[in-house]
């Protein structure tokens, strides 16, 4: 097992960088997950840890080694790819023990090896099939099983799951968390797919056009996104974002003129200060008629377990997740109130969030009235 240190990795195609200087400390035994929208630089930072892409400029250390020069197999990583890079005419039990038969390991030990791997991805009774004769949870199985027979010492998956269907990937996801509560080792985890991140992360690394925006666990980020890149990329439905201006300590003016509290002393939100208010679908409650934000509904969503009403606040789109027992209607106009402790504010200009002055929790500036109209 090993730590992975990254120090101002930068990554070039020419004169196009598209890794800015990425600074991360992977910790022994954790699984991290990489997560970011396509093209963000998250599977060439993957691809540039096991040796598949040369380093541009930095520095990158497995277990205190330095391995920037070093060949891949070297490195004692061990990647499970997307489209699973299977031998198609070799067996399962080939396929999963190729690397020992490359490395001269005795059949006899070979063979113990892949049955005893085998039996902990429950492939016990497919060895002898061939990658073709087998579905697509079995097949990333395999694949798993041929990263697991080399004993490495962190696990490198390149969106593994992309290519399963729904109810697969779920039942994939338990297996891979289950896997790495049993072997322990460090594992770094690619994905576009925010769901895979939250269910299998210790922490996350999102990542935006080649730079890392947070780090943190799972909750830390979905509770207190440090940018509005995370506070709309993540969450599902994603938090909604109505422009404002901070027209007094406590309070923003929306567009329409709708006065929206706050979280108060937030640092870079000044009385004038341009400011984007985050709210999510779930934080939202209905006010009694005209008291609260109007929102037009357009159209109902159901998801089985609940509801979600899309509608227009403000002239935007914005989406209220709605609590068991409350129905709205399409085409007609609720009243919204937002708790100010549950407020989110980012800086218009930077993105970044406004964050209590001093580290202090910021308190709620209105515990009542929660939103009103400017005089």
């Amino acid at each position: 097992m090993a730590d992975i240190a990254i120090r101002q990795v930068r990554k070039s195609y020419g004169r196009t960088e598209v890794v800015h200087g990425v600074d991360l400390d992977i910790v022994d035994g954790e699984f991290l997950v990489i997560l970011g929208p396509s093209g963000c630089g998250k599977s060439t930072l993957l691809r540039m840890i096991a040796g598949l892409e040369d380093i541009s400029a930095g520095e990158i250390a497995i277990a205190g080694q330095r391995v920037n020069d070093l060949e891949p197999r070297r490195r004692g990583c061990a990647m499970v790819f997307q489209n699973y890079a299977l031998y198609p005419h070799m067996s399962v039990a080939d396929n999963i023990g190729y690397a020992l038969k490359v490395a001269g390991i005795a059949k006899a030990e070979r063979l113990a090896r892949v049955q005893k791997v085998a039996d902990t991805v429950g492939l016990a009774g497919f060895l002898e099939r061939k990658p073709g004769q087998l579905s697509g949870g079995q097949r990333q199985r395999v694949a798993m099983a041929r990263a697991m027979i080399r004993e490495p010492r962190v696990f490198l998956f390149d969106e593994p799951l992309s290519n399963l269907d729904a109810k697969l990937r779920v039942q994939m996801r338990i297996e891979i968390r289950r896997l790495h509560r049993r072997l322990s080792t460090t594992s770094v985890f690619v994905t576009h797919d925010q769901i895979e991140a939250m269910t299998l992360a210790d922490r996350m690394v999102v990542m935006n056009a080649g730079h890392i925006e947070q780090i943190g666990s799972p909750s830390e980020i979905y509770h207190h996104p440090a940018t509005r890149f995370v506070a709309g990329f993540i969450g599902t439905p994603p938090m909604n974002i109505l422009p404002a201006r901070v027209a007094a300590s406590g309070v923003a003016a929306l567009a329409s003129g709708m006065h929206v509290a706050i979280p108060s002393k937030l640092a870079g939100a000044a009385p004038g200060a341009a400011v984007d208010v985050g709210i999510r679908p779930e934080e939202v409650t209905l006010g009694a008629a005209g008291q609260g934000l109007p929102f037009a509904v357009e159209f109902l969503e159901e998801l089985g377990a609940g509801r979600l009403a899309h509608g227009m606040l403000e002239g935007a789109d914005f989406i209220v997740q709605l609590p068991p027992g409350t129905d709205m209607t399409p085409g007609e106009t609720y009243h919204l109130q937002i708790d100010p402790a549950r407020v989110h504010v980012f800086d218009s200009a930077s993105g970044r969030r406004c964050r209590p002055e001093g580290g202090v929790a910021a308190q709620p500036a209105v515990d009542l009235a929660m939103v009103s109209r400017v005089a």
